[in-house]
Protein backbone atom coordinates (compact mmCIF):
# COMPACT_ATOMS: atom_id res chain seq x y z
CA UNK A 1 0.00 0.00 0.00
CA UNK A 2 2.80 2.40 0.84
CA UNK A 3 4.49 1.79 -2.50
CA UNK A 4 1.26 2.50 -4.34
CA UNK A 5 0.70 5.68 -2.32
CA UNK A 6 4.22 6.91 -3.03
CA UNK A 7 3.89 6.31 -6.77
CA UNK A 8 0.50 7.99 -6.79
CA UNK A 9 1.86 11.07 -5.01
CA UNK A 10 4.79 11.31 -7.43
CA UNK A 11 2.47 11.11 -10.42
CA UNK A 12 0.07 13.70 -9.03
CA UNK A 13 2.98 16.08 -8.34
CA UNK A 14 4.18 15.68 -11.94
CA UNK A 15 0.68 16.28 -13.26
CA UNK A 16 0.30 19.42 -11.15
CA UNK A 17 3.64 20.76 -12.37
CA UNK A 18 2.76 20.06 -15.99
CA UNK A 19 -0.64 21.73 -15.74
CA UNK A 20 0.92 24.74 -14.02
CA UNK A 21 3.31 25.15 -16.95
CA UNK A 22 0.46 24.98 -19.44
CA UNK A 23 -1.71 27.41 -17.47
CA UNK A 24 -1.88 30.89 -18.97
CA UNK A 25 0.00 33.69 -17.30
CA UNK A 26 -2.11 35.67 -14.84
CA UNK A 27 -1.14 38.95 -16.48
CA UNK A 28 0.13 40.44 -13.26
CA UNK A 29 3.30 42.49 -13.60
CA UNK A 30 6.28 41.08 -11.77
CA UNK A 31 7.06 42.43 -8.31
CA UNK A 32 9.59 45.27 -8.16
CA UNK A 33 11.08 45.99 -4.77
CA UNK A 34 11.13 49.46 -3.28
CA UNK A 35 14.91 49.70 -3.65
CA UNK A 36 14.73 48.68 -7.30
CA UNK A 37 12.04 51.28 -7.94
CA UNK A 38 14.22 53.95 -6.33
CA UNK A 39 17.23 53.06 -8.48
CA UNK A 40 15.09 52.99 -11.63
CA UNK A 41 13.66 56.39 -10.78
CA UNK A 42 17.15 57.78 -10.13
CA UNK A 43 18.37 56.49 -13.49
CA UNK A 44 15.31 57.92 -15.21
CA UNK A 45 15.84 61.38 -13.73
CA UNK A 46 19.53 61.14 -14.59
CA UNK A 47 18.75 60.49 -18.26
CA UNK A 48 16.17 63.30 -18.32
CA UNK A 49 18.74 65.72 -16.90
CA UNK A 50 21.33 64.55 -19.42
CA UNK A 51 18.92 65.07 -22.33
CA UNK A 52 17.65 68.49 -21.20
CA UNK A 53 20.41 70.44 -19.49
CA UNK A 54 19.15 73.25 -17.23
CA UNK A 55 21.82 75.75 -18.26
Amino acid sequence: MNRRKKLNSILTKRAKRASAKRAPDTGKPRYISKAERATMEAQETETVVAENPAS
